[in-house]
């Protein structure tokens, strides 16, 4: 006789596994900076530098994820890394697959199909090329994702400084509001109708001499003052050249986690404030935010004037109490637009016309009442004294750090608001 047997069934490990975990494990992959090591560039065609990565990338990724992590239980995870191999292993190779499929049903990445873009002197613009079926298949990161890693950099930063939870930039006027905070006054036309009531009720007395009943007039209401909470429009300047990624350490990458972190949180905590992100390379673009996450290093030089300008145009259109520059950079200023826009470059030094060019561009902002804040990632005597001279004209502050403490000095000078050097 033929017997069945049923077991209690326990689900898939795929369907298991916790995906913002993974997402977590996954961030250094899909917030990378496009280069592996410092040679890499030379060995890297047009088509690999693509913000999009490959599945076949992907999967070797979240491979690593589980080598490295406790995301399966034990006794499984041994049993698949017996043959780690991808195209030998077919278990393994069914359950990356179907963890990519749940990151996709969950909206974190979004798959599309191989094509191939033909260079500009053949296609026509607007074109895309035709497909290629004996391409990998490509994936980007979605706007969810983008969001979930700016939240969780910033959760890890703001452990790591014992804060749970910031208000909004606090200044030392008083302004009327809900909360009260400071003594009351007389209500003015356009005021917040937060009444106290004691003290009109008491002006209206005096002024009726004990009548009843009591008439209020216009001039008996007062109202309570709060402390006045300004907004702030920052615009971020990323440094984006080769220098970057040099010398054995990726800079770019912290850097971008750092503008996700910063991004969400003033999102969340502080909704009337603006932040804008350029780039400066050989010259200057404004990305937005949501793109921030799939841009990589390049190209080479160093355009800080450019940037500078370009984010004064920004901040001339914002309406705030508050205008500031952030900038992150590891190098010293190595290009310069010219007039005819052609672009000067000299990487060797401190190039007198470049610095000269830059620092008036500098003078520039501080006339306009916008505020420089300088993140250095670089220790070199001539780029310190250049970042200090960049500080003493627009009267701003100097942060040189390193890419692991970068975003705890970021995001409490955001917070505090403190004059203050950090060296």
């Amino acid at each position: 006789m033929k017997y069945i047997r049923y077991t209690k069934y326990t689900g898939e490990a795929a369907d298991d596994l916790d995906l913002q975990e993974l997402m977590k494990r996954l961030s250094d992959f899909l917030l990378g900076s496009g280069y592996e090591s410092q040679y890499s560039m030379y060995e890297m065609d047009s088509s690999s530098m693509s913000s999009e990565r490959a599945m076949d990338e992907l999967r070797e990724a979240i491979l690593r994820a589980l080598e490295e992590g406790d995301l399966l239980p034990p006794k499984l995870m041994e049993q698949l890394m017996e043959n780690p191999d991808l195209s030998q292993n077919q278990q393994l190779r069914e359950l990356i697959d179907r963890l990519i499929e749940r990151l996709e049903q969950e909206n974190f990445i979004s798959s599309q199909p191989p094509q191939v873009t033909a260079p500009p002197s053949q296609t026509p613009g607007g074109q895309i090329g035709k497909d290629q079926p004996n391409l990998n298949a490509r994936f980007e990161i979605t706007d969810k994702a983008i969001d979930f890693l700016g939240f969780k950099t910033l959760k890890d930063l703001l452990a790591s400084l014992g804060k749970s939870s910031f208000g909004r930039h606090d200044t030392r006027d008083l302004a009327t509001g809900v909360e009260s905070g400071g003594a009351s006054r007389p209500y003015e036309f356009g005021d917040t109708l937060n009444l106290d009531i004691g003290e009109t009720l008491f002006r209206a007395v005096r002024r009726n001499d004990s009548q009843v009943p009591i008439e209020i007039d216009y001039s008996d209401l007062m109202v309570h003052q709060c402390e006045y909470q300004s907004s702030c429009a920052t615009v971020l300047m990323l440094d984006c050249s080769h220098s970057m990624i040099l010398y054995g350490e990726d800079r770019f990458t912290p850097a971008k986690r750092v503008a996700l972190a910063l991004a969400h949180l003033i999102r969340t905590q502080y909704p009337g404030d603006s932040l804008h992100c350029v780039l400066f390379h050989d010259s200057a673009e404004e990305i937005p935010l949501g793109k921030l996450a799939r841009v990589q290093v390049g190209p080479y030089y160093t355009n800080t004037r450019e940037g500078l300008r370009m984010a004064q145009r920004i901040l001339n259109r914002q309406k705030k109490d508050m205008r500031q520059i952030v900038m992150i950079t590891d190098g010293k200023p190595s290009a310069l637009t010219l007039e005819d826009g052609r672009i000067y470059k000299n990487a060797f030094g401190l190039d007198p016309l470049v610095v000269t060019q830059t620092l008036e561009e500098v003078s520039k902002c501080r006339r306009a009442g916008i505020l420089i804040n300088t993140f250095m990632l670089a220790s070199d005597y001539s780029l310190v004294h250049f970042v200090q001279k960049v500080t003493e004209l627009c009267r701003g502050k100097a942060y040189f750090t390193t890419p692991y403490t970068l975003g705890q000095y970021l995001l409490m000078d955001y917070v505090q608001k403190k004059t203050r050097n950090i060296h």
